[in-house]
C-alpha cells in the first residue's frame, strides 16, 4: 500500500533536515535535499513500524480492531 505524506525541509548551515508533518518523530537529515528525501523514507518506515508494534503496549486486554477508514480534517 502506498500513502502520501508531507515532507518539510529546512536548511541549517550546510545541512538540510526534513520531517514528516503528519508523523511526529519521523525526521532525518542530509548534506543535500536528495539525501534528505532518501533518508526520510527509511526513518518514516521505522517510526510507522514501531508505532504499529507498540500501539497497545501496557494494556492488559488488547482491543480488537473492527474497521479502518480514512478521515479528513482541516488544520
Amino acid at each position: 500500500m502506498q500513502r502520501d505524506f508531507t515532507l518539510a525541509i529546512v536548511k541549517e548551515g550546510e545541512w538540510y533536515a526534513g520531517f514528516i508533518k503528519e508523523v511526529p518523530g519521523a525526521n532525518s537529515q542530509g548534506k543535500n535535499i536528495k539525501e534528505v528525501k532518501e533518508n526520510i523514507k527509511e526513518a518514516l518506515a521505522m517510526v510507522l513500524e514501531s508505532n504499529a508494534k507498540h500501539m497497545f503496549d501496557g494494556l492488559t486486554i488488547k482491543p480488537k480492531v473492527v474497521g479502518e477508514e480514512l478521515v479528513t480534517v482541516d488544520v
